[in-house]
């Protein structure tokens, strides 16, 4: 497996190795021992799997507070989407900042995100599928959101807002600087 860092501390590109032949390939998408000789010890409790149908789907910013905090693995089973990742770790150098990684199947990347930030992604095709785990429950008293268009966050989502199609909680997100934020920045999260 192949881990690239991000100009975000924390925030990974994860790579699978693929086995091809003539039948399709095969691959390891998680595997906690590999994971932890890395630094990388995720307890992941939780998969979800989410389909877009229209291109220009975009889900996010999202986040989960603590005390149920999650971390995210993300990957595209099918299609193809931009994934994002927004710090909100209130003393970290980089708050506010973001990083966007293209997911695809073809690609096989996949997109690590910890606790402390914010997540979202725009579909790039129709029928996108996002397959992601999460290291704790669902818990919609801890749900929130930050407005994808936020200017004060300057996201490069590759479409004017206008064309966002959106959920109604999305719409509706408040901007950053109208958000008091959970989580702290630790300073030695790899």
């Amino acid at each position: 497996m192949q881990i690239q860092d991000t100009a975000l501390l924390g925030v990974k590109i994860l790579t699978p190795q693929r086995f091809g032949d003539n039948r399709g390939f095969f691959s390891e998408s998680w595997n906690r021992a590999r994971m932890a000789e890395h630094g990388l010890d995720h307890d992941f409790v939780q998969d979800n799997h989410s389909l877009s149908a229209t291109q220009g789907t975009v889900r996010g910013l999202h986040f989960q507070s603590p005390p149920h905090a999650q971390a995210k693995l993300v990957r595209c089973g099918r299609g193809r989407l931009f994934d994002v990742a927004v710090d909100i770790r209130k003393g970290s150098p980089s708050y506010g900042k973001w990083i966007g990684v293209e997911l695809s199947f073809e690609n096989g990347h996949q997109l690590l995100i910890p606790e402390g930030f914010l997540h979202g992604f725009v579909t790039r095709e129709p029928d996108t599928e996002i397959i992601y785990k999460c290291s704790d429950y669902y818990a919609p008293d801890c749900d929130g959101a930050v407005r994808f268009d936020d200017p004060e966050i300057g996201i490069d989502w590759g479409l004017d807002s206008s064309e966002a199609v959106l959920s109604e909680k999305d719409a509706a997100a408040p901007l950053l600087k109208d958000f008091d934020s959970p989580f702290l920045f630790e300073g030695t999260q790899a």
